[in-house]
């Protein structure tokens, strides 16, 4: 079964008195590539969320997007009080040499730098077993995304290897008869240039099985079809990632479409490698999207 690397999750909970929302996005791409936006307080718990991610999705080019809003009462606040009192002093002074009224000065001394600080608050261990759930649940939405469109992919991928064999198949029939055209071409050129009686049927002989030998494709046709063969095994494993061994295997198809097609020399057997290379090529662009 083939997983694709595109999908998307969504899970949000109330956790006390904080509600987190957790979207997750993943897109094709080589590795696991990760862009995480997560709130202040989840920071402290940011290599665990990361190592979530990469094991549950592998590969792929993923967003995650976590945001948290809490309800309730306010949360208390901090005062650097020894700084607001270094900052006391000058304002003061500034203030009784411009003749200026200091009855608001406490209102602009809490506006300075780093004189309020919000409490340092974290997640407790209950808290953040609640919100590793939350993920979880996002990451299997997503997965769940990611197994439908798999199974599309798998159904494509598995056409075009059929029809590459299809072709392959014409090109089998076609062989008989383009080793008779070979010789018969061969012989029509002598007969027009040399003459019938000035060239020894015997050496034409071992000339033509020499020459046919070097453009035989039966061995790229046996190659061929084992690597067909090959790709559909890969599928059926239970391996979740499978995408670049099948894109490897494509590259070895490609490799013997190419073969047959240079030493074809035969319009009809042409035309099915062409034939061929279009499904080849349909085929890679889907690889591209499976885990």
């Amino acid at each position: 079964m083939l997983y694709s690397m595109t999908g998307f999750g969504r899970a949000e909970q109330t956790i006390g008195d904080k509600t987190f929302l957790v979207e997750v996005r993943s897109l094709n791409g080589k590795q696991f590539d990760l862009r995480l936006t997560l709130p202040a307080l989840l920071k402290p718990f940011e290599f665990d969320v990361r190592n979530i991610l990469s094991e549950q999705l592998e590969r792929g080019s993923v967003e995650c997007l976590i945001t948290l809003k809490q309800n309730g009462a306010s949360k208390p606040v901090s005062i650097n009080t020894e700084l607001a009192k270094a900052y006391f002093e000058p304002v003061a002074r500034l203030a009784k040499e411009l003749q200026i009224e200091t009855d608001n000065l406490l209102s602009t001394l809490l506006k300075l730098p780093d004189v309020i600080a919000p409490s340092t608050e974290i997640l407790s261990k209950d808290e953040w077993s609640s919100f590793e759930r939350i993920l979880r649940d996002a990451l299997t939405a997503l997965n769940n995304h990611r197994t439908e469109e798999g199974k599309s992919l798998e159904a494509d991928l598995l056409g075009r290897i059929r029809n590459i064999e299809t072709q392959q198949d014409v090109v089998s029939s076609l062989e008989p008869q383009r080793r008779a055209k070979v010789k018969e071409g061969l012989v029509k050129v002598l007969e027009e240039h040399v003459g019938k009686e000035n060239y020894d049927p015997n050496r034409l002989e071992q000339e033509l099985i020499y020459y046919i030998e070097k453009i035989d494709i039966s061995e790229e046709q046996v190659r061929l079809k084992n690597h067909c063969d090959y790709f559909r095994n890969i599928i059926k494993e239970k391996e979740k990632s499978k995408g670049k061994k099948l894109s490897f295997i494509l590259q070895e198809i490609g490799r013997e479409i190419n073969t047959t097609g240079s030493k074809a020399y035969d319009a009809q057997i042409q035309q099915s490698v062409v034939l061929m290379k279009d499904e080849l090529e349909k085929a890679k662009e889907q690889v591209l999207n499976v885990l």
